[in-house]
């Protein structure tokens, strides 16, 4: 617990929050900060592995969208969350491939799933649906049995029985 009042102490700044729950750490850090603080966090604090970056809608004025990185520090045996909040209207950020490759899937799905676009991404297309496609399935307003017309529908009623 030690490590992560630690760490906790000396990467809260301005326009950064940190919270432990449960024993793990989570800042909430603002956009404009968010590449150089995962940077440092990388960089300075030894975060080597980049477990997965998600995002959720929280489908709510201002900002809307949350998009979350989940890092790991294997020499220092530590897990940390970094979230930060985007705005419906322009929900981007930088892309974090230059500090680990392996991002690249991750964001492509965040991009395809949630519409948020990752400045700077090396090959910024969608990596589940064609390319055509409109919408983004995860946001909250996407209608639950998909768009109307783009699919055919189940039964209404189920298969009669043929004993």
């Amino acid at each position: 617990m030690q490590a992560i009042l630690t760490l906790r102490d000396a990467l809260v700044q301005e326009g950064v929050e940190a919270k432990i729950h449960a024993g793990e750490l989570t800042f909430q850090v603002e956009r404009s900060k968010l590449k150089d603080f995962l940077r440092a966090l990388k960089e300075q604090h030894n975060f080597d592995y980049l477990v997965d970056i998600g995002a959720t809608d929280h489908f709510e004025e201002g900002l809307r969208f949350e998009i979350v990185y989940n890092l790991v520090s294997l020499s220092r045996r530590l897990r940390v969350r970094v979230k930060a909040r985007l705005p419906e209207e322009n929900p981007e950020v930088e892309t974090v491939t230059d500090l680990w490759p392996g991002a690249a899937w991750h964001e492509r799905e965040a991009y395809d799933m949630m519409g948020i676009r990752f400045r700077g991404h090396p090959d910024l297309r969608r990596i589940y649906l064609p390319e055509d496609f409109e919408y983004h399935p995860l946001r909250k307003e996407f209608p639950l049995l998909g768009i109307p017309g783009t699919l055919p529908l189940p039964p209404k009623e189920p298969p009669k029985s043929y004993h």
